[in-house]
């Protein structure tokens, strides 16, 4: 192993997929290297209570963001999805220990934890900040006026669709008030750079780097195929209508339904938060782009 410098952090959250077949032995490897390198380790209550870990202290996600000062997350993509978003308020960092697999935000390979992770806790990282997603959901009352009836986080995309059985759907979107179009389509995708790469580049948008200051709006088969997916500035407000179609729902990182009627009204902005990704040194976007889409077959 490495020689490394004395420990960035004091108290180290672990948090697994615990439904990952022998994810245990995995969290114990991981511990292990936490307190060799000098850590306090808890990990989180339901990743203790479902793999039967009682060497550790137990805490919930608040607790967790509150008492500790670095989360090291063992899943796949969506492991770390839930608990950044969780985790955001507190400014934490977080370290994602890839067992899924694509990875794109969970990008330290279990086979090198041996060697990255001690790095990382030593200061020798590369640190990125992702942009969030902020949506409500407003509704028509009695006296004519809106009032916010849901409201949630996304780190990937904020996503307005149709349902199971029912038809297209129309939305009316705005800009800052200023009028884009309507879209006949099976949905509306909402995208941050981090979530161009998930459920957005599935249904035709671009990449976007996570240093691009952009959301990308994205129909989901539109009924007019001229309605392309657009990249807006995400300084301002993305107001959208529920204008015709039923079963309309809105979820975040396909996450927190909500059920949407005629003449709700979907309002997308940034986050004052922001997610905090501790990379190992050398890391860089491209190449994370190159392993997981696989740009680099048939490169030399």
């Amino acid at each position: 192993m490495p020689q490394t410098s004395p420990c960035r952090f004091r108290h180290a959250a672990l948090i697994g997929k615990y439904q990952a077949h022998g994810i245990r032995a995995v969290l114990e490897d991981v511990a292990n290297i936490l307190i060799r390198a000098g850590l306090e380790v808890s990990l989180e209550k339901d990743t203790a209570l479902n793999t039967g870990m009682t060497d550790y202290g137990a805490l919930c996600l608040n607790e967790i963001g509150k008492q500790c000062d670095v989360a090291v997350v063992v899943g796949g993509d969506g492991t770390m999805l839930a608990t950044a978003r969780e985790l955001a308020r507190f400014n934490m960092p977080l370290i994602g220990i890839n067992q899924g697999r694509l990875g794109f935000i969970t990008d330290v390979p279990f086979k090198d934890i041996h060697t990255a992770l001690p790095l990382i806790l030593s200061g020798e990282y590369e640190e990125e900040h992702r942009a969030m997603l902020s949506g409500s959901v407003q509704r028509l009352n009695r006296n004519g006026g809106y009032e916010t009836i849901y409201e949630g986080f996304a780190i990937n995309e904020v996503l307005v669709s149709r349902g199971g059985t029912a038809s297209m759907i129309e939305l009316r979107v705005e800009i800052d008030g200023q009028f884009l179009t309507n879209y006949r389509a099976d949905g509306l995708i909402v995208a941050s750079p981090t979530g161009s790469s998930a459920y957005s580049l599935s249904a035709g948008g671009p990449v976007l780097h996570p240093g691009i200051s952009g959301w990308v709006v994205v129909p989901i088969a539109p009924h007019t195929l001229t309605n392309r997916p657009i990249v807006v500035p995400d300084s301002g407000t993305i107001t959208i209508d529920i204008v015709a179609g039923r079963d309309a729902s809105m979820n975040f990182d396909m996450q927190g339904l909500a059920s949407l009627l005629h003449g709700d009204r979907v309002t997308v902005r940034r986050s004052r938060h922001t997610i905090r990704f501790l990379h190992p040194k050398g890391w860089n976007y491209y190449a994370t782009l190159r392993r997981k889409l696989r740009w680099n077959e048939g490169v030399a």
